[in-house]
């Protein structure tokens, strides 16, 4: 029986780690890329980016990573719920469970400013940066 265990436990320690590695970044990392400069000069273009997809609380100058329409984006918390931010001339109310992201290089930056609903609802945040 020792002899058996000795040898598939070259074969199983690999096999081990590769499912512990992958449970961490299902549940506990979000492993990303940056493909563009929106986010620059705080994440430079073509970064790769390690999130926490265990998080506190979410605050106002936080890095986000989310969904929206179909794509995964990273962009930084410019108002939490109940704040209220000055957007396109006008002022608005972020509503409760939603968070208004914008990028940090407006002049590169496909953010809420263009949005045609500029309020990331808290269920589509998969991260926070660190």
């Amino acid at each position: 029986m020792m002899r058996r265990i000795k040898r598939l436990l070259p074969i199983l320690i690999p096999i081990l780690c590769a499912i512990l590695v992958v449970l961490l970044f299902r549940t506990v990392f979000f492993l990303g890329y940056v493909p563009t400069a929106s986010m620059e000069p705080t994440i430079p273009k073509g970064s790769l980016i390690l999130g926490l997809r265990q998080y506190g609380e979410l605050t106002t100058g936080d890095i986000v990573i989310f969904r929206h329409e179909g794509q995964t984006l990273v962009k930084r918390i410019a108002a939490c719920p109940g704040e209220t931010y000055i957007l396109g001339g006008s002022q608005i109310t972020v509503p409760t469970d939603h968070y208004l992201l914008l990028g940090d290089n407006t002049a590169a930056s496909y953010d809420a400013r263009y949005w045609s609903n500029p309020f990331t609802p808290a269920d589509d945040i998969i991260a926070k940066l660190p």
